[in-house]
């Protein structure tokens, strides 16, 4: 056997008996501080080095004082190693403690703003906490917002359903106590009643087909002059009646494949809240084209445009508008709604896979539907 295999054997055998008890430490260390597994580690490396200096060097036959200053510089090199570990460790401890402090802030208070400190991965983890805070701060507001509108839907459709109930009461009782002097226009009146709690009913009823995600579109071939032209037809006698000047253009051949009821509903959902909105002789104006990404329709109205910060509220459920926006004369349930009507387009157009948005634009507002030519089932 060669002196280099038989060297490389005595400090193989040597620095792995200590290796070894340097893990059986380091798993009694497994809960211990970060910082003590820091420094196990480095004083079972100098070790490892020292007991193969001295395995090797009693196999070469030093002399005393040569073996002597060998053992020196080990031991002054490990002395070094081991506080340069102790120093280590309690930085990593530090950090730690730190990041668990953080993580503390983020259950307590579920709000954290971290620049991050230490290594990487520390300041990586710091940096998914953050983010994760603001995630959460968004999902509360958002549900601080859902929550407004439920209160604000209850007690719009509380009011939409009380107001025509009392009159139609009212008729009822004078109608048996014979104190009427045309019945035939009382049961006019109820039966307009009737009409618009039905059409609350059944805005209720869509809602909650979208929001329970089981609303199904049946796709086809759908002619968007043809879609226009039945809203602005069915929308007219109101916007006479209000003095709203109502009118639109769309492309020559503009065709969608969709839910031609859906479509429908979307148009002229977005024209009832336009004419709604709109002071006397004011104008409400619809118009499709063709863009990049689809096919657009954009209806403008004159309602005086929207707060900033309520931009974001306009497709919520209940949401009846704010000072902002023209007052509605003639009281909510004219159309016979409760603030759905907005929330139904959102619905409709996002199961199309499309997409909704409104900004202010002189002198009111622009609501602008995009749809893709070929939406995905719902």
């Amino acid at each position: 056997m060669s002196d280099e295999i038989a060297v490389v054997l005595i400090a193989l055998s040597w620095s792995g008996g200590v290796a070894v008890a340097g893990l059986v430490l380091a798993w009694l260390l497994r809960s211990a501080s970060l910082r003590w597994q820091v420094v196990a580690v480095a004083i079972t490396a100098v070790l490892a080095v020292l007991a193969g200096v001295i395995g090797t060097a009693r196999a070469m036959f030093l002399s005393d004082h040569d073996f002597t200053v060998v053992m020196m510089v080990c031991l002054v090199a490990g002395l070094v190693a081991a506080a340069v570990a102790l120093v280590l460790g309690s930085a990593l401890t530090r950090w730690s403690r730190a990041l668990a402090a953080e993580a503390r802030q983020l259950g307590d208070d579920g709000r954290l703003e971290s620049y991050g400190a230490g290594p990487a991965e520390f300041r990586e983890v710091s940096a998914q906490l953050t983010l994760t805070s603001r995630k959460l701060a968004e999902s509360r507001d958002r549900e601080r917002r859902l929550e407004e509108s439920r209160r604000e839907l209850v007690s719009w459709v509380s009011h939409d359903l009380r107001t025509p109930l009392a009159g139609m009461r009212a008729m009822t009782e004078a109608l048996e106590d014979g104190m009427v002097d045309d019945p035939q226009r009382y049961f006019r009146l109820i039966r307009a009643d009737v009409d618009r709690m039905v059409r609350l009913v059944d805005d209720l009823f869509e809602l909650s087909r979208i929001n329970a995600g089981v609303l199904r579109l049946t796709l086809e071939d759908v002619a968007v002059e043809d879609v226009v032209s039945e809203a602005i037809a069915s929308a007219d006698p109101v916007a006479r009646s209000r003095r709203v000047h109502l009118g639109g253009r769309v492309e020559p051949g503009l065709v969608l494949h969709a839910d031609a009821a859906g479509l429908s509903r979307v148009v002229s959902n977005l024209v009832t809240n336009a004419i709604r909105h709109t002071p006397a002789d004011g104008t409400v104006e619809i118009v499709g084209r063709t863009s990049p990404r689809g096919v657009e329709l954009a209806v403008t109205d004159g309602c005086g445009g929207l707060e900033a910060e309520d931009i974001d509220r306009v497709f919520d459920m209940g949401w009846q508008g704010n000072r902002a926006r023209t007052p509605d004369r003639d009281g909510p349930t004219e159309f016979g709604h409760a603030g759905l009507g907005l929330a139904i387009v959102k619905g409709i157009v996002e199961a199309h896979r499309g997409e909704v948005a409104v900004a202010n634009q002189h002198p009111g507002c622009r609501f602008v539907v995009l749809l893709p030519h070929a939406p995905g089932a719902a």
